[in-house]
């Protein structure tokens, strides 16, 4: 590899040739301030904060996008650079709502921490404001206009990483904005609400609609019967919001809150997920013996279904009828649980803690319940967890381990990878590979659909057969993938695919990471290491091996793909056309500007 030899603040370093000035400056642990910047997604220089002064240079350059090269002589810390970023910051700060103290980002904003670290105490530039309008009318997102700052990074998550590109910059001038198409509400566009958008975003013009008052109201009534599921992904990332480094796996503590809290039950989304597998894999090997429809896809994101929907409807046949693994165990307590237990299912209150802002608007549909009662009544995102861990002043790293309560607690090896992307895809193959075969395989661990690639292939021999798998992670290489099946390309048996890229790990609703540390650490390998890692301690590690997944068959579902699993477990999803609420209103006002423009 080529490299050149650049001297930053009076030492001497040695590079890549392709490097910018930013990433040089990281080797020697300089760490030049930013704002807009996101790495390989939004490198467009556009807020100014990241400038350095270069010796030859008529002005100051910004570093995230300028190149190095040989011989250059850069500062990256003088008057005029402090007092330039300052008065850029003071600018975005004169046209920012600035109500920290009761804002959903107050302590963990990035303009924030870059107004204090700039030591920024009053604004000299002061004017008139961007009007407040806040969109909370979807079940998952709100946005909020009179925090954005216009840095791109929702823009070019939702464009180039995920290929939806629902949100972009609107109007001109001072007036510019983010938004959706002719600044519709979230909930009117095709938006799959995997909030990428939201843990990309460094304040708090986009967060997730919250549900903590809800379910304290539910905790707190006498009356109700309080149930509450955590999934696989979020033992792996609820630390980072108590200070632990990414990836450190705290399920021990996490039980012991959500026990402090006051939940009556603590159960495992992950003993639904051993029972996602036994219904999936027993639909597989019944759509590959009998002639079903192929490649058949998995269902369990909620961000992915809704992208199929929108944008692939010809591939709804394709998906598995499963519901995902929170809103089976959802109808499982209220109905198996609930007669065990001798508890009126009316009175049960369903929580699930998800990593996923989607699976707020998933649990809404009104498809996924039973005799009237939805399978899962509110959801909390880890981030939600968390705050309400601290609003109950509960010391969470002094916290002994706890276990899940053992009524639906219990659960493998195979159900705990679910959250990292390849784990749905290792999980199945594990348990359909030992019905095929007839016998308790000892190699259980595929390599193969691991990692971070964001389309992984494979080939693997079950029971004789030869079943062509794909696992694929971000809705961008989902198009990817279909497009390629659709011309003919490609042909699968078998595709998980998960809504974003690296799986639930880096889902809608984990923790905010600055950017500055994503350009240090790639959070979607550390955070699956953590659930690998349970994986391997567990004394189970195929799902159909789990004793409370065999008694639950034994005792009423009586077996997978029954007619009772059916009626509880499965679902059907449906084409939706996007912009249709819009679309007339949008053809009138567009004849109605056009009309006016002619009249002026």
């Amino acid at each position: 590899m080529e490299k050149v030899t650049l001297t930053i603040d009076n030492l001497k370093v040695e590079v890549p040739k392709g490097y910018t000035i930013l990433e040089a400056a990281k080797t020697i642990g300089t760490d030049i301030p930013t704002l807009c910047f996101l790495k390989d997604t939004n490198e467009v220089g556009a807020c100014r904060v990241c400038l350095v002064e270069i010796e030859g240079a008529r002005a100051l350059q910004a570093s995230c996008v300028h190149p190095v090269a040989e011989g250059m002589v850069i500062k990256t810390n003088t008057k005029k650079l402090r007092d330039a970023r300052k008065a850029t910051v003071e600018l975005i700060l004169s046209n920012h709502n600035r109500e920290c103290l009761t804002c959903f980002r107050n302590k963990n904003c990035e303009l924030q921490s870059l107004a204090e670290e700039l030591n920024i105490s009053e604004i000299p530039f002061e004017g008139e404001k961007i009007e407040t309008i806040v969109d909370a009318k979807s079940d998952s997102i709100v946005r909020d206009a009179s925090k954005c700052i216009l840095c791109g990074r929702c823009v070019n998550v939702c464009k180039d990483v995920q290929k939806i590109g629902i949100l972009d910059f609107t109007n001109r001038g001072y007036h510019t904005e983010v938004s959706p198409a002719f600044n519709m509400s979230m909930d009117e566009s095709p938006c799959i609400y995997c909030g990428q958008c939201i843990t990309n975003c460094p304040v708090a013009a986009l967060r997730e609609k919250e549900d903590i008052e809800r379910v304290w109201d539910a905790i707190e009534d006498p009356e109700v019967h309080v149930v509450v599921q955590t999934a696989p992904a979020v033992r792996a990332a609820l630390g980072e919001e108590f200070g632990l480094p990414i990836g450190t796996r705290v399920t021990g503590k996490m039980v012991a809150s959500l026990k402090r809290l006051g939940f009556d039950r603590v159960f495992d989304t992950n003993f639904a997920a051993d029972l996602t597998i036994m219904e999936e894999g027993h639909e597989l090997l019944h759509r590959i013996q009998e002639g079903g429809t192929l490649p058949m896809i998995t269902s369990c994101s909620p961000g992915w279904v809704r992208f199929a929907e929108f944008y692939y409807p010809e591939f709804i046949p394709n998906l598995s009828s499963c519901k995902s693994p929170h809103q089976m165990m959802g109808a499982i307590v209220k109905s198996y649980y609930a007669e065990k237990a001798n508890i009126d299912p009316k009175k049960i209150f369903m929580v699930s803690i998800m990593p996923c802002t989607s699976k707020k608007t998933e649990a809404a549909r009104p498809e996924l319940g039973v005799d009237g009662l939805k399978d899962v009544d509110a959801v909390l995102t880890t981030r939600e967890l968390a705050k309400m861990i601290k609003q109950a002043r509960i010391e969470f790293m002094k916290l002994e381990d706890a276990e899940f309560d053992p009524a639906l607690g219990e659960y493998t090896g195979a159900g705990v990878i679910f959250g990292a992307t390849g784990g749905v895809m290792e999980a199945a193959i594990r348990t359909v590979a030992d019905v095929l075969e007839g016998k308790d395989l000892q190699e259980i661990e595929y390599a193969s659909v691991r990692g971070i690639e964001g389309i992984k292939e494979a080939e693997v021999t079950l029971g004789g057969n030869t079943i062509k798998i794909a696992v694929v992670h971000g809705t961008a290489m989902a198009a990817k993938v279909l497009d390629m099946i659709k011309a003919g390309e490609k042909e699968y048996h078998f595709i998980e695919i998960m809504g974003c890229s690296g799986g639930c790990v880096t889902g809608g609703g984990q923790p905010h990471v600055p950017a500055r540390v994503k350009m240090d650490c790639d959070i979607r390998i550390e955070r699956a290491k953590a659930l690998y890692e349970e994986d391997t301690v567990k004394e189970y590690r195929k799902s159909h091996q789990n004793p409370l997944i065999k008694k639950l068959y034994d005792e009423y579902l009586e077996k997978p793909n029954s007619h009772k699993a059916h009626k509880l477990l499965h679902t059907h999803y449906e084409a939706r056309e996007a912009y249709a609420v819009k679309s007339q209103e949008m053809i009138e006002g567009c004849q109605q500007a056009a009309a006016t423009k002619d009249h002026e």
